[in-house]
């Protein structure tokens, strides 16, 4: 089953659901604040973003920029930087899609077409 993190306010995200929804593909939303992805499912994420930590964090996001990321994201480990995601979800790029094997992050509808074969 396909896990799609999103936070309701988003538009993004909504328009993430409504693609699914009229794609008929199924999928279990999740509330990316209250129940960030797990740390194993933040690997899969980097991994399909080729290793870039900046790919997979809100760098327009208010936590991102009141935090001082922008700065200290290159020099924090991997490690560091995927607990920091899991413990806070709102620094997490939505909506954060996690399938068997592949990850997307943001809602980019002809990377989504392509993923799915539409």
């Amino acid at each position: 089953m396909i896990k799609v993190y999103i936070y309701a306010k988003c538009s993004q995200c909504r328009h993430a659901l409504h693609w699914l929804k009229e794609e008929g593909i199924a999928y279990e939303s999740m509330p990316i604040r209250e129940t960030p992805p797990s740390i194993k499912e933040l690997k899969t994420a980097l991994q399909h973003h080729d290793g870039n930590l900046r790919k997979i964090f809100n760098t327009s996001g208010l936590d991102y920029r009141s935090m001082g990321l922008k700065d200290k994201l290159p020099t924090m480990t991997e490690a560091q930087a995927l607990k920091l995601l899991n413990q806070n979800g709102n620094l997490i790029k939505r909506p954060l899609l996690i399938g068997d094997g592949f990850a997307l992050g943001g809602f980019h509808p002809e990377q989504w077409k392509k993923t799915f074969g539409r």
